[in-house]
């Protein structure tokens, strides 16, 4: 199937939007926001509600939210292994799958983020198949985390509404082990994991 010439943009743009808010990535918001006019409605919409939120807040202020609810809260990670394999050597395995996505794609990851992290994913996705593919299959943690960030009453939440219509409806397993990980957590087992020492190719922090 032919990948939508909107869709590599509106996954640069939903990355960006997920990214730490540092003076970078806000400069961007004009661009970012100007693209948005070129998407699908049910796509652009909930993607303009962050953006313009980014504009029009303080710097510092969005600095500190930011931290509070990504670094903070774990059930808003940003790292998608976590809500099936949770804190144990699981996650190691997965997140080699997610490092060979990138070697194969040719890309190298930068700045010390582990492979799973939603907006390097999505940079992925806006070059290479791949990361569609990881998408699809983590599509329980991205519900997961919409969940989450919905209770949290977060903006953010509509940023990963947008990168859920981006991808096909959930199947009925999905639903099912989606509601068992909400009602339990991720799994826990405190091991150590090596940073892949990875993140994505634009040079951005986040």
């Amino acid at each position: 199937m032919t990948t939508p010439a909107w869709r590599p943009v509106a996954a640069r743009a939903a990355s960006l939007l997920l990214r730490y808010p540092d003076h970078e990535v806000l400069s961007v918001l004009p661009t970012l926001v100007a693209a948005l006019d070129d998407l699908p409605a049910p796509i652009a919409q909930p993607l303009r509600v962050v953006a313009e939120h980014r504009r029009a807040d303080d710097p510092a202020t969005l600095a500190a939210t930011y931290v509070e609810l990504f670094d903070f809260r774990r059930r808003c990670c940003l790292h998608l292994t976590y809500y099936t394999a949770g804190d144990t050597r699981k996650r190691g395995e997965a997140l080699v799958l997610f490092a060979e996505a990138y070697k194969n794609a040719g890309l190298r990851l930068v700045d010390g983020e582990l492979p799973d992290y939603l907006p390097a994913v999505l940079d992925l996705a806006v070059l290479d198949d791949d990361g569609w593919r990881l998408l699809r299959e983590n599509r329980i943690g991205l519900d997961l985390l919409a969940k989450a960030l919905h209770t949290e009453k977060s903006v953010y939440r509509h940023v990963i509404e947008a990168v859920r219509a981006m991808l096909p409806p959930p199947q009925p397993g999905d639903i099912a082990a989606a509601v068992r990980l909400a009602q339990t957590g991720p799994p826990v087992e405190q091991v150590g994991l090596e940073p892949f020492g990875l993140v994505d190719t634009t040079g951005g922090r986040r």
